[in-house]
This record gives structure tokens, C-alpha cells and sequence, in this order.
């Protein structure tokens, strides 16, 4: 995916809000840049494209008629889909069950980023044999990954918090033997939580490089 989905979605998605809450003072202009630029994203999604290719055409139509209110409600519904859609590819990087293993999908996760300041999430959890757990959380492009971004892009840091464990040449901070994280590509907070041997088990199944980039062509 190109350098505009990858910079301008969290904008966008921030500025659809404010043009739903805020629509009286919200300058047209800028109300006119983002139905731009939110069709430049369509042609890169790949799931739910439709319903936001719906949402766009029908806020378009509305603000060509002054119907601001109802163009922003639509631009907020289309940021809605293209945070489902990336949930959806987030969840993609997730290993399969190791044999003996069975793994279940959080679907409710992306509806619950709204509490979260938006973005994308995907959480699934993993149960062995023994009926130990293991689960698996990502997030991007919302408050939980700027909570954390401090501490994990700084070694001293980590080092103060935890122990650094290296996971197929990634940095993870480790606490208590029961979470161990990550920020990749400066954007994806990855979590597993449960017991370290195992949770970084499943971690090392993940393609990392990839995961930090899961949105990009």
C-alpha cells in the first residue's frame, strides 16, 4: 500500500471524528480534503472496500448538497470500515494452533477500538493441552501504542522495566515472566500474555517484518 494510506489514515480517521462532533465550526475546505483523500485509500483496501466506497459516494452527495452533518456522519462510517479492515489484516499475521493447540479469535475487538481511541486491533487466544492459555494482541494507530512507544523504542528503558528478550532479531520486552511485547515498525504494539516460553513461542511463528508493515503493498 502506498505512502498515503501508511501517513494520512490516523488524520483521517481523527478528522472524520471531529467533523461528526463538530460540524457546525468545521471549515469546508477541509471537509472537501478529506472526502479526497479518503478516496485515494479505496483503491488500496482490501476488504470492506464497498461499504467504504458506499459511505464516500454517499458523503459526497451529501456535502455536494450542504448536507454537512450527514457528509461527516458518512466519512466517520467509511474510518469506521477502514479500521475494521486493517483489524482484519493484523489478525491475518497470527500463527496458526501448533499441533495440539487450538486458537480463538477475539471478533469482537475491532468494534471495541472506538474505547480506545481508535485504530486497529486483533486479539486471539491460544490453549494447549494442559488447557494453559496464551494471548495474542495487536494494535495500531491508537493510544495504546503511543503509551507504550516510550518505553519500547528505548533499550534503557526496557532494561529498567524488564528483561530484553530477542525474538527473530526484535527487541521484546519481558516482564514477570507472563507479557512480553513489542513495537514494530515504530506503529504495531504486539502483546502476548501468558507464560513466557510459550507465548514466545508463538511470537517467533509471527513474521515480524512483515506484521509491522501489515498494511503496505
Amino acid at each position: 500500500m502506498g505512502k498515503v494510506w501508511n501517513s494520512d489514515l490516523p488524520e483521517m480517521v481523527k478528522l472524520a471524528k471531529l467533523t461528526l462532533h463538530f460540524q457546525r465550526s468545521f471549515p469546508m475546505p477541509s471537509l472537501l480534503r478529506a472526502l479526497c483523500l479518503f478516496g485515494l485509500l479505496i483503491s488500496s483496501l482490501p476488504a470492506d472496500a464497498d461499504a467504504v466506497s458506499d459511505a464516500l459516494e454517499a458523503a459526497s452527495a451529501a456535502y455536494a448538497s450542504g448536507d454537512l452533518p450527514n457528509a461527516a456522519a458518512q466519512i466517520s462510517a467509511a474510518g469506521k470500515e477502514i479500521a475494521k479492515a486493517q483489524s482484519q489484516m493484523l489478525a491475518a499475521y497470527f500463527p496458526a494452533a501448533p499441533e495440539g493447540w487450538t486458537r480463538s479469535d477475539n471478533t469482537d475487538m475491532a468494534q471495541g477500538m472506538a474505547v480506545m481511541g481508535g485504530g486497529a486491533g486483533a486479539e486471539a487466544t491460544y490453549t494447549d493441552a494442559g488447557g494453559q492459555t496464551v494471548t495474542l494482541a495487536a494494535f495500531a494507530d491508537n493510544m495504546m501504542v503511543q503509551s507504550f512507544a516510550g518505553i519500547l523504542v528505548n533499550p534503557q528503558m526496557m532494561a529498567m522495566m524488564g528483561k530484553t528478550v530477542d525474538i527473530n532479531g526484535v527487541a521484546f520486552l519481558e516482564q514477570e515472566g507472563q507479557s512480553t511485547m513489542a513495537l514494530l515498525e515504530s506503529r504495531v504494539l504486539l502483546q502476548a500474555n501468558g507464560a513466557s516460553e510459550q507465548a514466545q513461542m508463538l511470537l517467533g511463528l509471527i513474521d515480524l517484518a512483515k506484521m509491522g508493515k501489515f498494511d503496505a503493498k
